[in-house]
């Protein structure tokens, strides 16, 4: 049984002790507002369309924009998506340190740059020896890190999120009137059900 006095018992209103918790930066604390089911839903919505990919689901809200509907009541909303990581290609040693070395010149030309404002003297050299500096340590700790992994992740890869499916969903106190602007902009939906 946890003692409402412990650290780790969990703070709750009419709880012994509550009415003496010491004031903060913001002033005395309260206790939190609302039913505890998280923040309120907005208005309800409709959907007035479902397309394929997302720029059909773009070129419909921009339709929308450009006949001057308030934009600001609508949402895209992607539906079953899939996370797709593209491998980019083999990641050996050698390439990891050239990576590390094209990071850490950009780092060392930053600093470089930022050094060399304030360099009386020969300004280029000191942007220069950041940028070396910067490929060298870049190339060093780029070698080391893929040589710890121990071979466990030899590639390079890029992830993306994908959509199977894009809705455009607008508040339902507007939705007769986008439907009106989307029957003349003559592009077909897959489908407009209401949520």
């Amino acid at each position: 049984m946890t003692n409402p006095s412990s650290p780790t018992a969990a703070w709750r209103p009419g709880m012994p002790g509550s009415d003496n918790l010491p004031s903060g930066p913001s002033g005395r604390p309260l206790p939190p507002s609302g039913d505890g089911h998280g923040p309120q839903a907005g208005p309800p919505t409709v959907t007035i369309g479902s397309y394929p990919d997302y720029p059909s689901a773009q070129r419909v809200v921009d339709y929308l924009a450009d006949n001057r509907f308030p934009v600001e009541r609508t949402a895209i909303v992607g539906t079953n998506l899939t996370l797709v990581e593209t491998v980019m290609g083999r990641l050996t040693t050698g390439r990891a340190a050239l990576l590390g070395a094209g990071t850490g010149a950009w780092f060392g030309l930053f600093i470089g740059l930022l050094f060399g404002i304030f360099t009386a003297g020969n300004w280029l050299a000191v942007i220069l020896v950041g940028l070396v500096i910067g490929a060298i340590w870049g190339a060093v700790f780029g070698a080391v890190a893929h040589a710890m992994t121990g071979g466990q992740r030899d590639f390079t890869s890029a992830s993306s999120l994908r959509a199977s499916q894009y809705a455009v969903t607008v508040d339902a106190d507007v939705a007769d009137q986008a439907r009106q602007l989307l029957g003349r902009m003559h592009l077909t939906p897959t489908g407009a059900t209401a949520r």
